[in-house]
């Protein structure tokens, strides 16, 4: 490390602390020419991709931008915080497994989509019906058949004329 003050590349590590997270490490140094004291701080320098928007349009990628979108289609549901920070990491660390500069907007789309349904499955609809943007109602019906639970066996072996079937279905 050079020195910021002489510009001798000969300093020593005095004393070095990470921080409580783990992520940011603090170096105290001294120069062995001018004997000034400095620090440094080492971090991880992620690069994330670059999102490419359906007109052509490229962005930075912006955390805070997805996890609004993802609050809005949880808006008012039974969803922890603590829930929706895992699915934004778990979108994150799916973007750096790419390995690429570029990620079109469209893979992050279906990236939330695919952590909403496993959130809440009325929040999973809300954002498919803005992201997909239905053309009209039967397209919105068949994603709701989609997340619908399918009826167990011994339900759909009931003979539906059965009056215990009956007292049940109302």
């Amino acid at each position: 490390m050079k020195c910021p003050f002489c510009g001798d590349p000969n300093t020593q590590v005095t004393d070095t602390r990470e921080n409580d997270d783990g992520d940011v490490v603090r170096r105290r140094r001294r120069c062995v020419h001018c004997d000034k004291r400095f620090t440094t701080y080492e971090r991880i320098d992620l690069k994330r991709p670059h999102i490419v928007k359906r007109n052509g349009n490229r962005c930075d990628y912006e955390r805070d931008k997805l996890v609004a979108s993802m609050e809005l289609a949880l808006r008012k549901r039974p969803v922890t915080t603590e829930a929706l920070e895992a699915a934004v990491e778990r979108i994150e660390a799916r973007l750096l497994a790419v390995g690429e500069t570029e990620i079109a907007s469209a893979r992050i789309g279906e990236l939330v989509m695919k952590e909403l349904r496993r959130l809440d499955k009325v929040a999973y609809i809300r954002y498919a019906s803005v992201y997909r943007n239905f053309a009209d109602v039967d397209e919105f019906s068949t994603l709701i058949r989609e997340v619908q639970p399918h009826p167990r066996r011994s339900e759909q072996a009931r003979n539906p004329g059965d009056p215990e079937h009956d007292l049940f279905d109302n």
